[in-house]
């Protein structure tokens, strides 16, 4: 049983930055996909970044796009998300995802993953 555990999340003023971790046990991580994605109050999860089990390629949303960085540490069973340039908007609850499945695109779509982690809370205030 895969289990992911978020941290990092808090309040933080627009421009500033935030680094979201999470913890993976309970798996042969490095052969995982593993992924963001983020809901905000009265909307649906969306996907924000992924990072592919083979650990080279990266894939973001189009809002995050130069401001957010996915990053593995296969070693430490760890995946970060590094949030700068934060932007009101940007407000959300932040859930670590992995599947095992090899996709031949992206997976930019919350189906496409088994296992979730309980999520944790950003605020940035404008």
């Amino acid at each position: 049983q895969v289990q992911l555990v978020e941290s990092g999340g808090g309040l933080v003023q627009a421009g500033g930055s935030l680094r979201l971790s999470c913890a993976a046990s309970g798996t042969t991580f490095s052969m995982y996909n593993m992924a963001w994605f983020r809901q905000a109050p009265g909307k649906e999860r969306e996907f924000v970044a992924v990072f592919s089990w083979a650990g080279v390629n990266t894939y973001y949303a189009d809002s995050v796009k130069g401001r957010f960085t996915i990053s593995r540490d296969n070693a430490k069973n760890t995946v970060h998300l590094q949030m700068n340039s934060l932007k009101p908007v940007d407000t959300a609850v932040y859930y670590c995802a992995a599947d095992p499945r090899r996709p031949r695109a992206p997976m930019t779509i919350k189906d496409g993953y088994s296992y979730w982690g309980q999520g944790t809370q950003v605020t940035v205030s404008s």
